[in-house]
Formats: C-alpha cells, sequence, structure tokens
C-alpha cells in the first residue's frame, strides 16, 4: 500500500508541474518523435491530461494497486506498473491513427495491474458498473472494450489498455510458475 500511495502523490505533483512550458511536451508519448525520444515510453506514465483523468486513474490505482502490492511485493509491483505501462506505448507507438497527437496516462499500467490480479486472483468479486462479478469476468469485458475500441479513433489509447492488460497478466503468471518453482510446498493461489 505504501508504493501505491506514494505513486499516487507523486502523479498528483507532476500533474501541476505540468503547467510548466514545455514540461508536458517533452515527456508526453508522441508516437512520430519517440524513436528520437525514448524516455516517452516511460515518461508519460506519469502524466494526465486532465483532472477527471487523473482522479479515474487514481482512483482505480488506489483500489488495485494496494490490493496488488500487498500480494505480489514493493519490488514486483514496481515491475508489473511499469512493464504495463511500458507495454502500452509499444502498442500504442504501432497502432496509433495519428502519430502526431501525445498520448499520456498511467492507465496502461493500472490495467496491467489488473491483469496481474485476474491471474493470481481471479475469483475476487469486484463492480463492474455497480454488478458484482468475477475479477476475470470483468477484465474480459476490458479486453473486449479494449480491441472493439482500437477499431475507432478516439481520445482513449484502447491498445494501451489491452497491452498492459496482457503484460500484467503475463507477468503474474510467470510470478506463479517461479514461486511454485521455488518451494517444494504446494502454495495455492486463489
Amino acid at each position: 500500500m505504501k508504493i501505491t500511495l506514494y505513486l499516487i502523490l507523486m502523479m498528483v505533483f507532476i500533474f501541476f508541474l505540468q503547467n510548466i512550458p514545455g514540461f508536458f511536451e517533452s515527456l508526453s508519448f508522441i508516437p512520430s518523435q519517440a524513436l528520437a525520444k525514448p524516455w516517452m515510453f516511460i515518461t508519460s506514465i506519469f502524466l494526465h491530461a486532465d483532472y477527471i483523468h487523473l482522479f479515474y486513474n487514481m482512483f482505480a490505482l488506489f483500489f488495485f494497486g494496494t490490493y496488488l502490492e500487498n500480494i505480489v511485493g514493493v519490488k514486483n509491483y514496481i515491475k508489473i506498473f511499469l512493464i504495463s505501462g511500458l507495454a502500452g506505448n509499444i502498442l500504442f507507438f504501432f497502432t496509433t491513427h495519428d502519430p502526431k497527437i501525445p498520448a499520456v496516462g498511467a492507465s496502461g499500467a493500472i490495467f496491467g495491474i489488473i491483469g496481474a490480479l485476474t491471474a493470481l486472483r481471479p475469483y475476487e468479486i469486484i463492480y463492474f458498473f455497480f454488478i458484482p462479478m468475477p475479477l476475470v469476468v470483468a477484465a474480459f469485458l476490458w479486453a473486449i472494450g479494449s480491441l472493439i475500441g482500437m477499431l475507432f479513433p478516439s481520445s482513449i489509447a484502447h491498445s494501451a489498455h489491452l497491452a498492459g492488460l496482457i503484460a500484467g497478466f503475463l507477468y503474474a503468471r510467470w510470478l506463479k510458475k517461479i514461486y511454485s518453482k521455488k518451494y517444494t510446498r504446494r502454495i495455492i493461489w486463489y
């Protein structure tokens, strides 16, 4: 929970720094400039378009992030967050409809957290638009929504969401395999 709160505070602080001239432009993910400025693949994860974008991402990060952090520990949690955000930007790089429009936000990383939780706690009940359902069902619906969203250009980076979800899921599956081999007793992941 500690790192999740630090991440939230850091992103809120960075959000207020975005008003400094040139700050946002130099750190946001602009696909047409990304190969010349590779740091954008990571730095854009910590920027947000507006207050609503920031609020929803931090809300999701708080609930899903604190839960995952307690399960996998700080190091794996940070790896999941960064790898998923990076994967989201990589897929967005290849699928964007307009490579000159900047993309920002922690959504790919947060979807990675959801993907990891889906691999580790698939039957955990969450509320998806106020309807209780197992996390695995909600993740499937988010994945389908992202796939459909990729077909229609919009201000939402659906490909980043999908790539983050998949990256987080795969990383957590790998963790399960490593830990089940590491210990002689059987580990039950529920």
